[in-house]
């Protein structure tokens, strides 16, 4: 299963986390953490190439933790809405047993 976080400061998205496998198929043919991937990278990179906003990110096994070290551009803003809905789509049309979505306010 796909463990997501969600991490929130007074209503504005501060960081993300993604961890395990989505076990819906074997190594090379799971849809499912190909399409998590793609969106995670994407929001990624796209933060990094058309924002100034400063942030860290580490990686590791298909693990993932990103987070905004100052303040978070509409842009960004954007970019991380777009990401929680692609996720929020892919776990209903595939079921919460393949990925697990969490908001923490913090």
């Amino acid at each position: 299963m796909i463990e997501v976080v969600f991490t929130k400061k007074e209503g504005s998205y501060r960081g993300f986390s993604f961890f395990g496998h989505a076990e819906f198929a074997e190594e090379g043919e799971d849809i499912v953490c190909a399409a998590v991937s793609a969106l995670v990278i994407t929001t990624i990179n796209s933060i990094e190439k058309f924002t100034d906003d400063l942030c860290q990110c580490q990686t590791g096994d298909g693990d993932v933790i990103f987070n905004f070290t100052d303040s978070v551009s509409k842009e960004s803003k954007l970019l991380v809405d777009s990401l929680f809905l692609g996720i929020s789509d892919i776990s209903q049309e595939y079921g919460d047993e393949f990925i697990r979505i969490e908001i923490k306010e913090v």
